[in-house]
């Protein structure tokens, strides 16, 4: 029997954030004014957040019903100053009026992305290519019908399958991996784990290694809950939010994701962006603000060492110029 939302404790989804010092540097939470945590998961960036001071208001969202309980019930010594809701990225620009009224003005802002280890130990969530686990990889929980990965991989076309596996996953054989997921379904449909890495076990012909292994489960992941597109439209939502030397805060952990934040932020800190053939500039004419990070920031060694979820972790900064 799955587990129901409600039934979550706090110390669940509690780890510890990646790279917090960093963040807060980043952010200055001293001088006070509302935050968001796009991706609140455990709490553990907007509890420090809130901690920095009492002039912090926090507004925590996350798309997993189960992060939301564990991190409301985290963060109720808060008081009025921490509020957290079920949303996706492309909720936030509908996060309006109401009690929603503070998501606008936005002192700072923070997207700690990819998924928990809460998540990925959850046999339930079906995201880890342990032997056995069902094929699920829901975003939003263990709530809701169907098994979206299974489904993915049972009905996607060959086409759209080896494309995800090319595009997200960086699969050289995409193709022939593409076929062999269409020839197996036709024998028997995708269930558990073992029925993706027996696919790339045929393939290969060898035992995958983990990192193959993470990286084919990821670009699944990312294609079942449409990640990246939601990344692109979250970022510049969030952006038109912030107030005048606002800063919005990325922690990326796939190259994907990372060079989705990379290039939004340097075309919004661009005066022009007009097609180079116009003859004259015909858009915004100025800058949206500044890269604050010229470089991904990078946890230390001995971070890394503590805490083996940072090893991969790229921090990008970006500041409003209103």
């Amino acid at each position: 029997m799955r587990r129901k939302s409600t039934e979550v404790s706090e110390e669940a989804f509690q780890h510890e954030p990646v790279m917090p010092e960093e963040v807060l540097r980043y952010l200055g939470p001293e001088r006070g004014g509302a935050f968001l945590d796009a991706t609140i998961g455990g709490a553990g960036h907007a509890v420090r957040l809130l901690e920095a001071g009492p002039d912090v208001r926090v507004i925590g969202i996350d798309q997993d019903v189960e992060a939301v309980v564990a991190a409301g019930r985290r963060l109720a010594r808060f008081a009025d100053r921490a509020s957290v809701r079920l949303a996706n990225f492309r909720d936030i620009g509908r996060l309006e009026g109401g009690a929603d009224a503070e998501i606008k003005d936005l002192a700072g802002a923070l997207f700690d992305l990819g998924v928990s280890s809460h998540q990925i130990d959850t046999p339930a969530r079906g995201f880890s290519f342990r032997p056995g686990t069902s094929l699920r990889m829901r975003m939003g929980g263990t709530t809701g019908e169907g098994e979206p990965a299974a489904d993915f991989l049972n009905h996607a076309t060959e086409q759209e399958l080896g494309r995800a596996f090319r595009e997200y996953g960086d699969e050289r054989r995409w193709r022939a991996l593409a076929r062999e997921v269409g020839r197996r379904r036709r024998v028997r449909p995708f269930q558990t784990s073992d029925d993706l890495v027996g696919a790339l076990t045929a393939v290969l012909r060898r035992h995958a290694s983990e990192r193959e292994k993470a990286r084919l489960f990821a670009a699944v992941r990312i294609a079942v809950n449409d990640e990246l597109a939601a990344l692109s439209e979250g970022l510049e939502v969030v952006r038109e939010r912030l107030s005048p030397g606002g800063r919005l805060v990325a922690i990326s952990y796939h190259s994907l994701e990372d060079r989705i934040v990379k290039h939004a932020f340097r075309e919004w800190a661009r005066e022009c962006v007009c097609p180079p053939a116009l003859p004259e500039c015909r858009c915004r004419g100025v800058s949206l603000g500044r890269v604050v990070t010229r470089k991904p920031v990078t946890p230390g060694e001995e971070e890394k060492a503590r805490n083996p979820r940072a090893r991969s972790a790229r921090l990008r900064v970006w500041e409003n110029s209103g």
